[in-house]
């Protein structure tokens, strides 16, 4: 993980509280294998938060539903952007470590920990992890895509053209873009989930549900 100019400080004011008041909707319709188009679209009123996730994620991050609309209370965010952000960087995996160290169920990187917290502990990472991408959908001004390479390539990449973003970040944007897209619209399934799963996604997926059971 990792426009309008805000001033630092006002951010700190505003994030986590004033999220909610930019969160963003996005259209249409993706099978699910495991359990499971785009547009990016900017909000002038306040959005209507999901009050429940979609059904079309994959069974190992339906298993974090609970905590997942918590979470989404405590930061002002859709559930679905939640889930979205948890099936591409861990597949609800809690233990996930990427090649980078990046940890956990959001894929957190050690600098944004205090010391001596446990990285992966579900509860420290979801409080280092969301108000990053609270930040994240701030900066953006509501735009999912940017948001969503914002979460991936840090808060620099927001206002850059996407054809500047590093290629891991591109991919990031577009398989969350699709498979939030399709939640946000209530679809029971998602193209765009199974493109991701096609992609190498499934491992990851299988590797979760093995430490669920």
């Amino acid at each position: 993980m990792r426009a309008r100019r805000i001033k630092p400080e006002t951010i700190a004011k505003i994030v986590p509280i004033g999220i909610a008041l930019i969160t963003a909707l996005a259209v249409f319709g993706l099978g699910a294998r495991l359990g499971i188009a785009a547009s990016s679209r900017q909000l002038a009123d306040p959005p209507v938060v999901a009050a429940r996730m979609a059904s079309l994620f994959t069974t190992s991050v339906r298993a974090w539903e609970e905590e997942i609309t918590r979470w989404s209370e405590n930061y002002g965010l859709d559930p679905n952007l939640v889930a979205t952000v948890m099936q591409i960087e861990s597949c609800g995996d809690p233990h996930a470590v990427s090649r980078s160290g990046a940890q956990g169920l959001f894929q957190v990187m050690p600098f944004h920990f205090s010391k001596g917290e446990d990285m992966q502990a579900p509860e420290i990472n979801a409080r280092r992890g969301l108000p990053y991408l609270a930040e994240s959908l701030l900066l953006s001004e509501g735009d999912i895509r940017r948001a969503l390479a914002g979460y991936n390539g840090g808060h620099g990449v927001i206002h850059r053209d996407p054809s500047m973003w590093p290629t891991e970040t591109k991919r990031y944007a577009y398989w969350g873009e699709g498979i939030y897209a399709d939640a946000a619209a209530g679809g029971a399934a998602s193209p765009r989930l199974e493109e991701w799963l096609a992609a190498g996604g499934v491992s990851l997926c299988e590797k979760a549900l093995a430490q669920q059971t």
